[in-house]
């Protein structure tokens, strides 16, 4: 990954099938997407996404609670 695929935007971070534009503008009003405004618009650090939802994925395998 290069440094400037490191930052993308919503939209096009949901084009990829990365997960729906939907949810991930939900994470982000939620404070919960990482990444940084250029603008207008907000561009997410899909490394650290990544990290955090491998967090959240191993949280449930010990049987944490559920977050939505």
């Amino acid at each position: 990954m290069t440094e400037a695929e490191k930052f993308v935007p919503i939209r096009k971070l949901a084009e990829s099938g990365f997960l729906t534009e939907s949810r991930l503008r939900k994470m982000h009003k939620q404070g919960k997407l990482p990444g940084i405004w250029c603008g207008k618009k907000f561009l997410v650090n899909v490394p650290l996404l990544n990290e955090e939802l491998d967090r959240e994925s191993k949280k449930q395998l010990n049987g944490g609670e559920r977050n939505e």
